[in-house]
């Protein structure tokens, strides 16, 4: 499988707010806050700002990466791709560009918290969700490269 990734375009929206929207609809512990129309809006907004790299196969995207400055405000591939060392490239690619990343996962998806653990990110935080907008536990992560500063 040949994986391209490249930085999202406006036509992309559609693609990657599917994608989102899929996530929350699929676990029973995310609240359906979002329309996916509303969810595609989001994706465009984070677009049109240069935040998103979207990872292709046959042309297809099959997920995406947000960072805005050195947060990764979301990291999301459709199911019929997880496992397959995607997510990680999208996280390598992030890493290339800064020496210390952070974000935030909710406690109870317990496969992307072991997915960033084993990617090199340390649980700095904690808290039971009163900050984001679903009001779900969550944790915060941070990552540095080897050589970069502590604190």
């Amino acid at each position: 499988m040949t994986v391209t990734l490249r930085p999202a375009r406006s036509t992309d929206a559609g693609a990657t707010g599917e994608i989102l929207h899929g996530f929350s609809r699929e676990n029973d512990w995310m609240p359906d806050l979002h329309s996916c129309a509303e969810t595609i809006a989001f994706c465009g907004r984070m677009i049109d700002q240069g935040w998103v790299t979207v990872a292709e196969v046959s042309d297809t995207v099959v997920g995406f990466l947000a960072l805005n400055g050195t947060d990764v405000h979301s990291l999301y591939l459709t199911p019929a791709v997880r496992g397959q060392g995607i997510g990680k490239r999208l996280l390598d690619h992030a890493k290339t560009k800064h020496s210390r990343l952070t974000l935030f996962a909710f406690q109870a998806n317990a496969g992307a918290c072991r997915f960033y653990e084993r990617n090199g990110f340390a649980e700095v935080a904690r808290s039971e969700g009163a900050d984001n907008d679903e009001n779900l536990p969550d944790i915060k992560y941070v990552w540095r490269s080897e050589g970069a500063e502590n604190g």
